[in-house]
């Protein structure tokens, strides 16, 4: 997992320079998770240390409920997105990060979603719904 600055999504392809970049089956494209979550699921499961890197998430926000882009086109930064689902936990976290992380993600793990429209997303960027 490499930490930037800024990264450019692109329709079809996903996070450009991320290593599922064009593999995706097009539901998955980006990864977006809450910061305001990351300490919960470091409480729950018994994580005294939790960075945002070691959920493998691709996007972290803070400020929106992410749940409540369901059904939504929404702009991270100057890319528009689309949610396609929940981005459920894997038995990765289990091995990554100890016993318990799976279910300590359970209902935290944030959101998936597709680049409908090219644009740099950045550190700092706004998330908002796109307006219909």
């Amino acid at each position: 997992m490499q930490v930037v600055n800024n990264v450019l999504a692109q329709p079809g392809t996903g996070l450009v320079g991320d290593r599922y970049a064009g593999r995706s089956r097009g539901k998955r494209q980006v990864t977006l998770i809450q910061a305001e979550h990351i300490p919960v699921i470091a409480s729950c499961a018994h994580l005294s240390e939790l960075t945002p890197e070691m959920l493998r998430r691709n996007i972290v926000v803070s400020g929106i409920n992410l749940l409540a882009l369901k059904n939504r086109q929404f702009y991270a930064g100057h890319a528009l997105l689309e949610y396609t689902g929940p981005c459920d936990p894997c038995s990765k976290m289990e091995r990554d990060l100890g016993p318990g992380a799976y279910n300590a993600m359970r209902g935290h793990g944030g959101i998936t979603a597709r680049v409908l429209a090219e644009g740099e997303i950045a550190v700092g960027g706004e998330v908002k719904l796109a307006i219909s």
